[in-house]
């Protein structure tokens, strides 16, 4: 490992898919603070929805998600019920109907949820919320569970996109991670998704993974250029079996040094690369038509709990266990817990375990943050100025951002902070620089490559 990768790949920091972070989140944010501020939206603003389904039928032993598995049908189908209810819950304290231009449904395997339950849950998003004209309508899928029939049941809900979990296509590697799924199959899944209509397609690829090699990274990316999904999405593997007890299954031993995972991870970026699709941020590629691109390349480019997206919405609603929502007055998760969560809807109540709200400094260091993650690049004084803050209220991060400078990593000019081409694997150690909260917690963070 060079000097500067033993430096800055291996410091544990945030994935800054919210700033504050999660472990920042408390109790004092709650189902009251939270009909409040859905009541005080402004009626023209437009909304974005995110659903959670926390259920497989097995669990993946490199899985990091909010899931569990379910053998049978009877708790998918009551948790659906539930949250149809949490959907006219969040609709009553709005009030009046809302526009809406994105809808996700993460978990978990949303698809699991049987036909009926499904379309019974868009029914209602659709009776209580205007979706706007081109609106996108996304879901995550395991291409296990993708069939014909399930493809003409998106269809009919209206799904627009899919991401489909494939990780690597070799079976060794599938193996140890716990997910069979040969290349066939993910072709199937595709293939019955495009057949009705459904043609924006992502993958989800993973690099850091137990028995990968570079051969296996390389034929991965060989047979997706085959299936030509629009957006890959590559993610490091994060092995963090004190929080997720399960990926203990997996033998220490078979993971990649610091060393063989950087050289993975840019081993995979360079195939990527030559496959025709443009790198945006931290860990995502798109073709270059595709709006992903298109927005990276405008300047538009968002980053939230999805990680990287087009979704320009001034608040995201989360709903469904453990989701988490973006209000313009601040952050608010679901209770974690099924049985928790379930109860406050029975009783009416919106389902709210934490959250923390914003003040004039969170919102300015967000703003910082999100341009150096999606841009890789921040005018630190035009956005301090527009929050109302001199540039000497970053002087810290600035003192922190020094060694990177000098690294070559990062480039300052006056307030303008820009991460060089060779500091955007490093982007996180950038972002952090600009994280007040981070040296106050003590949450375990994944490294930075």
């Amino acid at each position: 490992m060079s000097t500067i990768d033993d430096r800055y790949a291996t410091r544990a920091v945030p994935r800054y898919t919210s700033y504050p972070t999660a472990p920042h989140f408390h109790a004092g944010v709650n189902a009251e603070t939270l009909g409040g501020w859905l009541s005080d939206l402004p009626r023209d603003m437009e909304l974005s929805l995110y659903l959670h389904v926390p259920y497989c039928r097995s669990i993946c032993n490199y899985c990091g998600c909010h899931t569990k598995g379910a053998r049978r049908d009877d708790p998918v189908i009551a948790y659906a019920l539930k949250l149809a209810r949490e959907v006219a819950l969040v609709a009553d304290r709005l009030g009046d109907r809302r526009s809406v231009s994105h809808i996700h449904w993460g978990g978990g395997t949303p698809s699991l949820l049987p036909r009926e339950s499904f379309l019974d849950i868009v029914r209602v998003l659709r009776e209580r919320f205007d979706f706007t004209e081109g609106h996108e309508h996304a879901i995550e899928l395991d291409p296990r569970t993708v069939t014909p029939e399930l493809a003409g049941t998106l269809r009919e809900a209206g799904i627009t996109r899919a991401s489909l979990g494939v990780q690597d296509f070799d079976h060794t590697v599938q193996k140890a991670i716990g997910r069979i799924q040969p290349f066939e199959q993910v072709a199937s899944a595709v293939g019955a998704l495009r057949a009705v209509g459904i043609d924006a397609i992502n993958f989800d690829l993973m690099y850091g993974l137990p028995h990968q090699t570079l051969d296996t990274i390389a034929e991965t990316i060989r047979l997706t250029r085959e299936l030509r999904p629009g957006r890959i999405a590559l993610f490091g593997y994060a092995h963090v079996p004190w929080f997720k007890k399960h990926q203990r299954l997996i033998d220490e031993k078979s993971l990649p040094d610091a060393d063989a995972r950087i050289a993975a991870a840019d081993f995979a970026r360079a195939r990527l690369a030559e496959a025709g699709y443009t790198a945006i941020g931290l860990d995502h590629f798109a073709l270059p038509d595709d709006s992903m691109a298109i927005a990276y390349a405008d300047g538009t480019l968002r980053r939230n709990f999805q990680g990287y997206t087009t979704d320009t919405a001034d608040a995201l609603i989360g709903m469904g266990c453990s989701s988490i929502g973006r209000l313009p007055q601040g952050f608010v998760q679901n209770m974690p817990d099924i049985g928790g969560w379930g109860r406050a809807v029975d009783a009416g109540e919106l389902p709210v375990a934490r959250g923390i709200a914003l003040d004039a400094d969170d919102r300015c260091r967000a703003e910082i943050i999100e341009r150096l993650m999606t841009d890789h690049r921040a005018d630190v004084a035009e956005i301090a100025a527009r929050h109302g803050f001199p540039l000497s209220q970053f002087a810290t991060a600035f003192a922190q951002l020094e060694e990177m400078v000098a690294d070559g990593l990062v480039r300052r000019r006056g307030g303008l902070v820009e991460v060089s081409e060779a500091g955007q694997r490093y982007a996180r150690v950038a972002a952090a620089a600009f994280d007040a909260y981070l040296e106050r917690g003590t949450a375990r963070h994944s490294v930075a490559v």
